[in-house]
């Protein structure tokens, strides 16, 4: 029985523009009115109505439009969203490892999250892939190391005294665990590869 390998991608979504709500204004701000870091407003939380489902039948029609029925072919088993979380705006992406680069460059030009609701508008984005993992562990490991990179780097840049800024934007931590460590879940602890493969970061 041949077993199939697969690749884990780690993908960022991240949105140049201000949310609709927020476009008259230049920039987003906290409840108190302080302006808020450039690194959060870049790394915007992804609206509550886009689900895993959504997210996978964009890919897929991306690769139709791309690659067309051979890409839709060689792609359709095997795809499938392992991991999201909407306030990171960070996915996992399961995919099979013979075609992980088509499915890369299949992401790198979505420029849109598409319509979820009645009377929305299509938001501008990009899609990031941050990193190529054999086992969806090491990719869980690199969304927490990046997410407590970010907030550092927020906090820096908006200052101690502005740190309860961040956390009215961010949410409060949860637990007070590792820092939200707990928030990632392996769904295929069961499935992981064994093999041993190099993680590219992006």
């Amino acid at each position: 029985m041949v077993r199939i390998r697969h690749r884990y991608l780690l993908v960022n979504i991240l949105y140049p523009d201000p949310p609709p709500q927020a476009s008259a204004q230049p920039h987003q701000t906290a409840k108190d009115g302080a302006q808020l870091p450039v690194i959060v407003q870049f790394h915007q939380p992804t609206p509550s109505d886009l689900t895993p489902q959504i997210l996978l039948q964009t890919i897929r029609e991306q690769v139709a439009l791309l690659y067309g029925d051979y890409g839709v072919g060689i792609t359709s088993s095997g795809l499938q969203v392992k991991y999201f979380s909407p306030a990171t705006s960070t996915f996992i992406l399961r995919c099979p490892r013979s075609n992980y680069q088509l499915i890369w460059s299949t992401i790198t030009y979505i420029t849109h999250l598409p319509k979820t609701s009645r009377g929305s508008q299509p938001r501008p984005c990009v899609m990031k892939v941050i990193r190529v993992s054999g086992t969806i562990r090491k990719a869980e490991e690199e969304a927490i190391r990046r997410a407590r990179a970010d907030i550092l780097k927020a906090r820096r840049e908006v200052g101690d005294g502005a740190a309860g800024d961040l956390e009215g934007f961010l949410g409060e931590p949860v637990d007070g665990g590792r820092d939200g460590e707990e928030g990632i879940v392996d769904l295929d602890d069961v499935d992981n590869d064994s093999e041993e493969v190099d993680d590219w970061p992006c």
